[in-house]
């Protein structure tokens, strides 16, 4: 994998004598497959992806949070229908931020280079993606965040904002692992 600046850098030494002398040694296939790596995105590593996932969480949990508050305090939503459109906001919210960021490499296209067809099926990916990633990501958040609330809240009598933290911090890596290999995966 090269570096980000890497293209730029071997563009811009070519008014560098030394380096002037050594083009055309490497072989016909070195310099294709310095080209190709050039012309398209540098996939992360999954170690950051997964820096990219816990910060998109991250707000996620702040959307999270905002929305059970208002549910909750505000509205006096009952405490489980509060957490379950909460958690659904906060799957929505997340899923835009790593189709466009986390996952980016997977699903962006140049779409100024593609047809109508080609467009609608682009869209078609997407929303095949979103349900994806709401039976995987959004059911485990729902159900998980769902059930350990009724025991911690509802049998514990623990604070529902306290609780809602530990239940979102038990639901991520499952989240995560899903949304690598299946919801996000190369197609």
């Amino acid at each position: 994998m090269q570096p980000a600046g890497a293209c730029a850098a071997a563009a811009s030494s070519s008014k560098s004598p030394a380096v002037n002398d050594l083009r055309g040694l490497e072989p016909a296939w070195v310099r294709e497959k310095a080209a190709e790596n050039c012309e398209r995105p540098i996939a992360p590593s999954t170690l950051v992806r997964w820096c990219k996932f816990n910060l998109v969480g991250g707000i996620g949990i702040l959307v999270q949070f905002a929305a059970l508050l208002v549910l909750k305090s505000i509205l006096h939503l009952h405490y489980l229908a509060a957490t379950a459109i909460a958690v659904e906001a906060a799957v929505l919210h997340n899923f835009v931020w790593h189709e466009q960021f986390t996952w980016a490499d997977r699903t962006k296209l140049d779409r100024t280079k593609l047809d109508r067809t080609q467009l609608a099926r682009t869209y078609r990916a997407s929303f095949r993606r979103l349900l994806r990633f709401n039976l995987t990501n959004g059911a485990a958040s729902i159900l998980g965040n769902l059930a350990l609330m009724k025991i911690m809240v509802g049998l514990s009598h623990m604070n529902y904002l306290l609780a809602n933290s530990i239940a979102i911090a038990l639901c991520s890596l499952a989240n995560f692992v899903v949304s690598e290999v299946w919801v996000f995966g190369r197609e």
